[in-house]
């Protein structure tokens, strides 16, 4: 978007929140960088330069506005929206990836050389692997200075810096500050508002905000995530959302509370090099990168739609923060109630799982197993049907031999062909994986009974192919379309837990 001119100066102009990362302002005259939104008089059309990545930015001199944090906005939702080669990059260097295996790690997961890799990305971005993590490694560095009472040599590898020199010249030359000035700035902030509405700080514990697109729609997305949970893996406890995190250098636990301008969110890391994976599982969980205006807009031309979505506009599609995860629990939902899949989820967990501590004096207990570590289970001693046993035992199986990969570095249809041709996986399973592991924003379950239930009720089509048909108008968006159509049932997945 960066390069239309004209219809980036509307955007600032006007202020649109909506833009917030989809590209940044450079001002000549300032030598700072904002995003569309920045609060303060907009500049001469005549001093924007255009940018589509706050690295790009950087890359070009410009520092980070104090003022309207451009840092800090939601990420672009092009990355969720698509699964070509730079939009998988995008999503391995916001896990980190770059920062524990390098340029060369990053290239070999997507299967590209180095070289190619660095073309693609400067070709899209303006910026390359390397500028891009250290845009990050800035971003997770400000989140501990400003809100945690970490040592600054500390912060500084937790963000993923190789050094505490490189930590402080990159924290000087992005926000103009050093590290000590943005602390003090963050606790001179905080007592000018009294530090209202906002819990005190625990050691151990960093607490931020996770920004997302308005609207959002909580209800539908923490209740799903709060009547799937698995007994000691998740739970809602004090109008939050709380589940176990397995993480590249050890275990978290994560408080997810909506708020009406954000996600207020509270991270226990047993290593704080996770800050930053962690924080990518959290907004790709809930899908907080979304654009819903621009998802609405497309759903409501459809009149059977339209209704729904003007009731409750900006819903979201509940993810999931491990696809590996997500794709054994898939197998144990087939056919059953959601009930039925907790238990034997539970099972699972208990039988096979890492215990943990929870140190909030909540019900979390374990890690979920990963398929490592359930290939060492007895299928005789699953209580479900021998067919599903050896569906699940096939998957495993497949994850834990790496012939199966699932991941943010995912292709869809070569993940969509592989699953399909593990026993047992049929529409239902691949696409209900793709939509919520994956995050395919056109996924779609036209045999789903949830889904066919609605699509009567709305004067759809009920036939598979028929309804698949009729969706067709809603592509790229038919998973945003499914949780309209779940929304009409009566059901605890639609409604957050009292």
């Amino acid at each position: 978007m960066h390069t239309d001119r004209e219809r980036c100066v509307r955007a600032v102009r006007s202020k649109d929140e909506r833009f917030d990362g989809w590209f940044f302002t450079a001002v000549l005259t300032t030598g700072i960088y904002c995003r569309p939104s920045c609060p303060v008089v907009p500049p001469k059309t005549e001093n924007m330069v255009f940018h589509p990545s706050a690295a790009a930015c950087q890359q070009a001199g410009f520092r980070a506005c104090k003022r309207c944090r451009p840092d800090a906005s939601p990420g672009s939702p092009a990355w969720n929206a698509r699964a070509d080669s730079v939009a998988r990059a995008m999503r391995l260097i916001q896990d980190g990836v770059v920062d524990r295996e390098g340029v060369p790690g990053l290239a070999s997961r997507l299967g590209y050389s180095a070289r190619q890799i660095e073309r693609q990305l400067r070709a899209e971005l303006g910026a390359g692997p390397l500028a891009l993590a250290r845009a990050q490694r800035a971003q997770t560095a400000r989140l501990l200075i400003e809100t945690t009472d970490l040592p600054m040599a500390q912060v500084a590898f937790a963000a993923g810096f190789a050094s505490v020199r490189s930590f402080n010249g990159t924290v000087q030359e992005v926000f103009a500050l050093p590290p000590s000035e943005l602390r003090a700035r963050a606790a001179r902030a905080g007592a000018a508002r009294g530090r209202r509405g906002e819990p005190s700080r625990v050691p151990g514990v960093i607490q931020l905000r996770l920004p997302f697109r308005a609207p959002l729609h909580p209800d539908s997305l923490f209740g799903h995530l709060a009547a799937t949970a698995v007994p000691g893996v998740e739970e809602w406890r004090d109008g939050a959302y709380r589940r176990t995190l397995t993480l590249p250098y050890g275990h978290g636990i994560v408080s997810l509370a909506p708020r009406p301008d954000h996600v207020a969110c509270r991270l226990s890391l047993t290593d704080t090099r996770d800050l930053t994976v962690a924080i990518s599982c959290c907004r790709r969980l809930l899908d907080l990168d979304a654009d819903p205006v621009a998802v609405d807009e497309q759903l409501a031309a459809d009149p059977r739609l339209a209704p729904l979505v003007a009731a409750a506009p900006g819903r979201r599609v509940p993810r999931t923060v491990d696809a590996e995860e997500f794709a054994v629990r898939a197998v144990l939902g087939q056919q059953v109630s959601t009930a039925a899949a907790r238990t034997h989820a539970a099972r699972l967990v208990s039988a096979h799982g890492v215990p943990v501590d929870d140190s909030e004096g909540g019900g979390l207990t374990h890690l979920f197993p990963s398929p490592r570590a359930l290939t060492g289970l007895d299928p005789e001693a699953l209580a479900f049907p021998r067919a599903r046993r050896a569906t699940l035992t096939g998957l495993v199986a497949a994850l834990a031999s790496g012939e199966l990969r699932l991941g943010p570095d995912s292709d869809w249809d070569e993940a969509r062909a592989r699953l399909s041709g593990l026993r047992g996986f049929g529409p239902w399973t691949v696409e209900a994986i793709a939509m919520r592991a994956l995050g395919d924003p056109d996924a779609f379950l036209p045999t789903d009974l949830g889904v066919r239930k609605a699509a009567a009720h709305l004067g759809l089509p009920v036939g598979p192919a028929a309804l698949t048909a009729r969706a067709a108008a809603w592509r790229p968006w038919r998973a945003y379309a499914t949780q309209y159509l779940w929304a009409t049932d009566d059901h605890a997945i639609n409604r957050l837990p009292a």
